[in-house]
């Protein structure tokens, strides 16, 4: 049986969206997040050496890495499944299977990050400061980046539902997650086929069985 080591607060949700679309069965270990550091626990390293999460165990098998972790379930158990086989859909699905965590997701996490340093304790005469900080990078760099970004995902998937090909694939699992984490944060009143698409993720059952175990 696959084991999922599960970090609370973290992109778990993936892999056991994915997991339950291929039917595979599946254990999950908890592990919750120090509520001062938000640090992983240490026991979480004695599983993989980064201490990080998602990590699966498949036998002997210990592997990290959302997105390798999609591949190696879809290659392993998907029987030709949720991977298109050649042409654009191919192209597609790769560059987004990646472009989720190596493009999207890390402008996500410096904002949040930013948020949170936003409204941590400090001296009253030091907040004015750290906001005037905070508030440049994110005028500076971020949000003209994460604009161009979500410019991107709207153009393309005004032509698709899905990422890649004509149906659900290992690329919407790694970019529908983010998506769906960000559109609390985020107006994407400007972007209306980037929210039909977290409509249409949003009532997959699958979805919907993994989000209840988050």
């Amino acid at each position: 049986m696959i084991h999922v080591h599960h970090l609370e607060k973290s992109r778990s949700t993936r892999v056991t969206w994915l997991l339950e679309e291929l039917g595979v069965d599946y254990e999950i270990i908890r592990y919750a997040r120090d509520p001062k550091t938000f640090s992983a626990p240490a026991s979480l390293k004695q599983i993989h050496p980064l201490g990080k999460s998602p990590v699966i165990t498949d036998g002997e098998l210990t592997i990290a890495e959302s997105g390798a972790i999609v591949e190696y379930l879809i290659e392993t158990y998907g029987n030709g499944r949720f991977r298109p086989q050649n042409g654009q859909a191919l192209l597609d699905y790769r560059f987004w299977l990646h472009f989720a965590e190596g493009s999207l997701m890390p402008l996500l996490v410096m904002r949040l990050v930013l948020a949170k340093t936003e409204s941590a304790p400090m001296p009253f005469f030091i907040r004015p400061i750290a906001r005037k900080i905070v508030q440049s990078i994110e005028k500076a760099f971020i949000v003209p980046r994460l604009t161009t970004q979500l410019q991107f995902i709207e153009q393309h998937l005004s032509t698709q539902d899905w990422f890649a090909g004509e149906s659900l694939s290992g690329a919407d699992i790694q970019m529908a997650v983010p998506l769906v984490l960000a559109k609390t944060r985020l107006d994407f009143n400007r972007y209306p086929h980037i929210q039909q698409y977290i409509e249409r993720i949003e009532s997959q059952p699958a979805f919907q069985r993994a989000l209840a175990q988050d």
